[in-house]
C-alpha cells in the first residue's frame, strides 16, 4: 500500500519548480533558519536529499519558505512512508492547526487554559489576530490539485496506520475541513504553467511598447 502512495507523491510532484536558493528560507529570525537551511541550498532535485539530512534537519519543516516548504515536502514524505525518518514529522506541518484543544497548565500556583490549536493567536503584538487556522490555511494553500492530492493519500495512510491514536484527530481535521477540499478544487499544474507563459508574455509586450 505505501508503495502506491510513495508513487503517486514522486508523480504529483515531478513538475514541482524549484523556488530558487535565495527564496528556500522563510524566517529571518535568529541564526538557526539559515543554519538549518544551508544542506539544502544547491539541491534542484528533492529526491537527492539524504535521510540523514532530512532528519537531521527536521525543524527545516518549520523554517523552509511557502515555496521551499512545497519543493522539498516529498523529500519527508517517501522518507516517512518508508520508515526512515526518527525525528522529522511531516504529519504535524500538515495537520497542525485545524483541530482545537485546550490544556491546564500550572503556573505560580494557578491553573492557566492554554489554547495549542486553530484558535490560538499568534503573537498578536506581531501578528494581530491571526490565529494558527489562518497562518496553516495561508501556508498549506502552495499546494496545486495534484500535489494536495498526494497528500490527501498519505495522510490517509498514516491514519489507517496509526494504530495508538495519536494523530487520529488532527488528520481527521485537517483532511476535512481543508485537504480534500484542495484535492479537487486547487489550481493544476498545467494551469499554473499557463499562467506563467501569460505573464511571460505580457511583459514581452511590455518590453516592446
Amino acid at each position: 500500500m505505501n508503495g502506491l502512495v510513495i508513487q503517486q507523491v514522486q508523480e504529483a510532484f515531478c513538475e514541482t519548480e524549484h523556488p530558487g536558493d535565495a527564496f528556500l528560507i522563510g524566517s529571518h529570525d535568529g541564526c538557526e533558519p539559515a543554519e538549518v537551511i544551508a544542506p539544502f541550498l544547491n539541491v534542484t532535485n528533492w529526491a537527492d536529499v539524504s535521510i540523514e539530512t532530512l532528519d537531521e534537519n527536521s525543524a527545516a519543516l518549520s523554517f523552509f519558505s511557502e515555496g521551499g516548504f512545497r519543493f522539498f515536502l516529498p523529500s519527508y514524505l517517501v522518507a516517512d512512508l518508508n520508515g526512515h525518518l526518527e525525528h522529522a514529522d511531516p504529519v504535524f506541518h500538515l495537520t497542525f492547526g485545524f483541530s482545537d484543544q485546550t490544556v491546564e497548565v500550572p503556573a505560580g500556583g494557578h491553573l492557566h487554559d492554554r489554547s495549542i490549536g486553530g484558535s490560538a493567536l499568534i503573537n498578536p503584538r506581531r501578528y494581530g489576530a491571526l490565529t494558527s487556522y489562518d497562518y496553516s490555511r495561508f501556508r498549506l494553500s502552495i499546494f496545486t490539485r495534484e500535489e494536495a492530492g498526494a497528500i490527501v493519500a498519505y495522510l490517509t495512510y498514516r491514519l489507517d496506520s496509526d494504530t495508538d491514536g495519536f494523530d487520529t484527530e488532527s488528520i481527521d481535521a485537517a483532511l476535512a475541513s481543508f485537504w480534500r477540499e484542495r484535492a479537487e478544487n486547487a489550481a493544476t499544474h498545467r494551469l499554473l504553467r499557463k499562467h506563467a507563459e501569460a505573464e511571460a508574455a505580457y511583459f514581452r509586450d511590455l518590453e516592446r511598447s
